[in-house]
């Protein structure tokens, strides 16, 4: 028997990165002989046991074939006779092929060192084309690695665009996509991601609401940029250089989308393309099933990102009328998370990435002034049910109208 870190722990630890997980393969065990030790197994598909001190994942050599559709369409064989070079070759890149004994003995069949150095991405066979899950995760590696200055190879590339084109990836579950799609929006780059996935066709398969995006033209005196797709990647790099949440990330992915549905005539304008995007944004929330809180999130900052810009310029009423649709008094960090939301989508333009945003703490100083309206004088008045909530209403109001002319003296 003998034990291999394989995979990521080894690649991060020759690129310098700090290892987080380590994936530990055994070749020249079986089943029994792992039980014997204490192992308990855990895989459902294939053997992988966790140790019985540590608890750390320990998977036997194996090697796959193909066997039908999508992610799961795999007949897995696992024996002491596979070697750990047939365990590796089954891997989907090189430099996530290569294995190191304890004593720090690195096993590269395929040169993955080769490429660490090149800084490229390449598959390590063309079983690669077999698996339609992995057009996304080499999408997402070039997300996490843009910065040290990695692509993918032109070959591996084209494989995913053969993969992209025959249907595969419609076999794919929501589950499975969602996952890789969650990890790649919280990498560094992750407009990288999106823009691999086009230039692989596979963003018109999976998004095709973003893929459409691309070509389409803004008034240049709001958007330097002029195309709508790079300004949503610009968006979404804002919001990863900020460092802010899967939810915000997500928003800023998909805020734009009914621009994609303005005819050609109409452009460069967009009107309305707020509530035209609604449908578009839910579409694609319920083709992922994305969690509720970025599914919510996205909705209403598709809807009022352009309230958020103009939020100098809104009325009183319209303001409150804002602040009752997030329902900044039981969920003020939804609120929150739409107005920085807001600013990244306001910062996502060529040249405009350092400029204020006065917008947000105007929005979080009127959010403010609603909520502290105190309730307790109102009911002491006898209002109560339905005349409460008018009243409270005109409470907020006037306590918005105080707001914004002291924020205009």
């Amino acid at each position: 028997m003998q034990i291999y870190k394989v995979g990521g722990a080894v690649r991060d630890r020759l690129l310098g990165i700090p290892v987080t997980d380590i994936d530990r393969v055994v070749v020249g065990a079986s089943t029994e002989e792992m039980l014997a030790k204490g192992f308990r197994p855990v895989g459902a598909d294939f053997p992988v046991f966790l140790h019985p001190r540590t608890g750390e994942e320990y998977a036997l050599a194996r090697t796959e074939r193909k066997s039908g559709r999508g992610y799961g369409g795999f007949t897995f064989h696992a024996s002491p006779e596979v070697t750990l070079e047939e365990d590796l070759i089954r891997r989907d890149l090189t430099i996530n092929a290569m294995a190191e004994d304890d004593h720090g003995h690195l096993t590269d069949p395929y040169q993955g060192q080769r490429d660490l150095q090149a800084r490229v991405l390449r598959h390590v066979s063309p079983a690669f084309a077999e698996d339609p899950l992995r057009v996304l995760r080499v999408a997402r590696f070039a997300a996490r690695y843009a910065g040290l200055g990695f692509t993918v190879a032109p070959e591996t590339l084209e494989l995913m665009r053969q993969l992209s084109e025959s249907g595969e990836l419609q076999a794919l579950t929501a589950e499975r996509s969602w996952k890789e799609i969650s990890r790649a929006l919280m990498e560094e780059q992750p407009q990288v991601f999106i823009q691999v996935l086009r230039d692989c066709g596979a963003l018109k398969v999976l998004l095709p609401e973003i893929d459409a995006l691309f070509g389409v033209p803004q008034p240049e005196i709001h958007h330097p940029e002029i195309d709508s797709g790079v300004h949503t990647l610009s968006v979404l790099l804002q919001a990863a250089h900020h460092k802010q949440p899967l939810t915000v990330r997500w928003a800023c992915l998909l805020h734009d989308l009914g621009k994609g549905l303005t005819p050609q005539e109409e452009w460069p304008r967009h009107i309305a393309h707020e509530h035209k995007g609604l449908k578009l944004i839910k579409a694609v929330n319920a083709r992922f099933k994305a969690p509720r809180d970025c599914q919510e999130l996205a909705l209403l900052v598709g809807e009022y990102h352009t309230h958020g810009h103009r939020a100098l310029e809104l009325k009183p009423s319209t303001l409150l009328e804002l602040l009752h649709s997030f329902d900044v008094y039981r969920r003020p960090q939804r609120f929150e998370e739409f107005i920085v939301a807001c600013e990244m989508d306001a910062r996502g333009r060529k040249g405009l990435e350092q400029r204020s945003y006065p917008q947000a703490d105007y929005l979080r100083g009127a959010a403010t002034a609603a909520r502290n309206v105190a309730v307790q004088p109102l009911l002491e008045q006898g209002f109560k049910g339905p005349e409460l909530g008018e009243a409270l209403k005109r409470e907020r109001l006037k306590a918005l109208k105080v707001y914004k002319e002291a924020a205009s003296a």
